[in-house]
């Protein structure tokens, strides 16, 4: 299978260039493979250039999901932190979604500094 790269993704998303939005569209026709690297740095351009509300890119995340010529990396992971990441926006999604590649690696507790990622269950804060 093919792979996407972030280019892709937001013209899929964000439909902003007729050729480029055309071109993306043929180019999954017979399916495409969605990295975890691609999809954060979709939410990342979808809120840094877009400035997309945390509502919007978690729905942008669910299509991708959806998406019946599009295969995401871990989907399972992926939506488990497009829920965590849709309920603790202020977490960030690459935050969320590193917290569910930890679990699902079995490399739990995640330890971080930051306070909000801290409240998910299977993070835990250290000591400043």
């Amino acid at each position: 299978m093919r792979a996407v790269d972030t280019d892709v993704l937001v013209r899929l998303i964000v439909r902003d260039d007729a050729n480029q939005v055309r071109a993306a569209e043929e180019f999954i026709l017979r399916g495409a493979w969605v990295s975890h690297l691609v999809l954060v740095e979709t939410t990342w351009v979808l809120d840094a250039v877009y400035e997309r509300s945390a509502e919007q890119i978690a729905t942008a995340v669910d299509m991708l999901l959806n998406h019946e010529h599009l295969s995401v990396q871990d989907a399972d992971v992926v939506s488990a932190a497009a829920e965590n990441f849709r309920e603790r926006p202020a977490i960030g999604f690459s935050d969320c979604l590193m917290l569910e590649i930890a679990r699902k690696a079995g490399h739990l507790p995640l330890g971080t500094f930051d306070r909000n990622l801290a409240k998910l269950s299977g993070a835990t804060r250290l000591p400043q």
